[in-house]
């Protein structure tokens, strides 16, 4: 199994339960992760990424860490400074038309954000609200290139374009798709060695669906439009994505996967979590495992059954 491995836990992207598994898999493995200096829970974001950020990191004595998985803006060379060269690099990324339409409720408080009723209100006239010298003009456009180091106001020509997805190439191994979750686990899987069990996850950080609004076919256009280079890179590595399940794993070994992981999920499920899966935070008993609430986002956590055995309760309360 590879145990060095960075991740860059693009926002609003399933990245919270890529990263639980990576803590699972560290615990267990008794891997050193590079934690935010401070006790931050994330690398300074949304500065680019500086080794200094790593706690416990000094040039002086480049000790390397197993796992760099908290959020950060990319910045390969700093990076390479804190995990031996042999890491895995891979990411997540999210249809950014959903992407922005959680963004939107969730970073409700942002500058572009804050004076806007709806996000169709928003899409009429952007400029009118959307900064690009703004410190917090990144949640309102183009989340996912901006997480990946570029400039979220960027030039869209083809050239450009292109000269981006090189880059994001040259830098990762693979990326995930959230849409496929499951699929991406039975990836991730086979590219870093590890077993079944290691990829097995419960969905954290999820918004309660009564804040979620379908969208109309124009505002659908505009959001692609307006997070353009989003979108390139999403279709790019979408396509990818299963050209490389096609070449490594076939569709045949695949739906064979994803049905063992999803009946191991569900076998953890009714063994771990009381009723039916995820509940709204004021029905959650055990305060110790209520998700952090933020912005206008109801988000969903769990309980745990009651009277399982000391090592059972252990594992059930790392996956949730």
């Amino acid at each position: 199994p590879k145990t060095d491995i960075v991740f860059l836990k693009v926002h609003k992207s399933a990245s919270s339960t890529v990263m639980n598994i990576l803590f699972r898999f560290g615990e267990t493995h008794n891997l050193t992760f590079a934690f935010p200096r401070g006790g931050g829970f994330q690398l300074y974001y949304p500065q680019h990424f500086l080794a200094s950020f790593v706690q416990g990191f000094s040039p002086l004595s480049p000790r390397r860490f197993n796992i760099l998985c908290h959020h950060m803006r990319f910045l390969q060379p700093e990076v390479q400074k804190v995990v031996p060269s042999s890491a895995v690099y891979f990411s997540i990324l999210r249809n950014p038309v959903q992407l922005m339409e959680s963004s939107f409720v969730y970073y409700k408080g942002a500058s572009a954000f804050s004076r806007v009723r709806s996000l169709q209100e928003f899409l009429r006239q952007p400029h009118r609200y959307y900064n690009p010298a703004s410190g917090d003009r990144h949640y309102a456009r183009n989340l996912m290139t901006f997480d990946f180091g570029f400039n979220p106001d960027g030039d869209v020509s083809p050239e450009r374009v292109q000269l981006m997805l090189k880059a994001i190439e040259a830098s990762f191994d693979f990326l995930l798709i959230s849409e496929y979750f499951d699929e991406s686990m039975v990836l991730l899987k086979e590219m870093l060695c590890w077993d079944l069990d290691s990829v097995v996850s419960f969905p954290l950080n999820i918004r309660d669906s009564s804040t979620k609004s379908p969208l109309p076919d124009s505002v659908v256009e505009k959001l692609k439009a307006w997070n353009r280079l989003d979108w390139e890179i999403y279709t790019h590595f979408n396509r990818t994505f299963w050209e490389r399940i096609d070449r490594d794993i076939g569709r045949e070994r695949m739906r064979r996967e994803v049905k063992a992981l999803r009946e191991r999920q569900a076998e953890l499920a009714r063994t771990c979590l009381q009723g039916t899966g995820r509940v709204a935070p004021k029905d959650i008993k055990d305060s110790s495992l209520r998700p952090l609430q933020h912005g206008g986002a109801r988000i969903l956590g769990y309980n745990l059954k009651q009277g399982l055995d000391r090592e059972l309760e252990r594992t059930c309360r790392r996956l949730v």
